[in-house]
């Protein structure tokens, strides 16, 4: 009889454990769309995600003060560059990326907000346990205050609030993620990119003022 309530305590210890920050799978493609609180812009992307070659490829298609615009760019973070890739004329224009790669993961400063089912923990398969995780962000202009939820079981990213006073909150929600890369080739250069020159701007482009 001891040894079985020992085993039951042993069990609700486990069960009860805190979820721990965690750092998402290296390599994955799915999509995500981002909108700011000042309505100004609305968008939606597909994304290829590599955190071993530290590469990323974005298309994304939104609207921003009204206008409506279309890109491709992929961002290169070992080589400090980044193309914007226009697959209908085959042209390239090759940029410099002034930015450190960040991997997708909860800081190691995050303070836990909580854990709760999506869905519905009624039967097997309804609903997906989530941490939400929350914590400050010390920028080159600033603090930034962000609120991720990601998976308990991958450490999926759901979703991202993030605010600054510049640009108030956006709010960014994943879907469709797949663990893994379903084409690996985007993560190149395609062939007509061979030869761009890199174009020094005034203000070089980074992974934060692509949107």
């Amino acid at each position: 009889m001891r040894v079985l309530i020992l085993l039951v305590c042993l069990s609700a210890g486990c069960l009860a454990q805190r979820p721990q920050k965690c750092k998402s799978p290296p390599l994955m493609t799915g999509s995500f769309s981002v909108s700011t609180q000042s309505e100004k812009l609305m968008a939606y992307a597909r994304y290829s995600y590599d955190a071993l070659g530290k590469r990323i490829h974005l298309r994304e298609i939104g609207s921003y003060n009204n206008k409506t615009f279309r890109f491709d760019v992929l961002l290169l973070y070992r080589q400090g560059v980044m193309y914007k890739i226009n697959y209908r004329n085959r042209t390239c224009c090759k940029k410099p990326l002034s930015v450190d790669f960040h991997p997708l993961e909860i800081p190691q400063n995050a303070s836990l907000l909580g854990q709760v089912v999506l869905g519905s923990s009624s039967g097997p398969g309804q609903g997906v346990l989530v941490n939400t995780w929350a914590g400050e962000l010390q920028m080159k202009k600033g603090k930034g205050t962000y609120m991720s939820t990601v998976t308990e079981f991958g450490c999926v990213p759901v979703s991202t609030l993030f605010h600054t006073d510049r640009s108030g909150w956006v709010v960014t929600s994943f879907f469709n993620n797949v663990i893994g890369l379903v084409d690996p080739g985007q993560l190149n250069p395609p062939f007509f990119c061979k030869d761009a020159q890199l174009e020094e701007d005034e203000d070089p482009v980074t992974f934060f003022n692509l949107f």
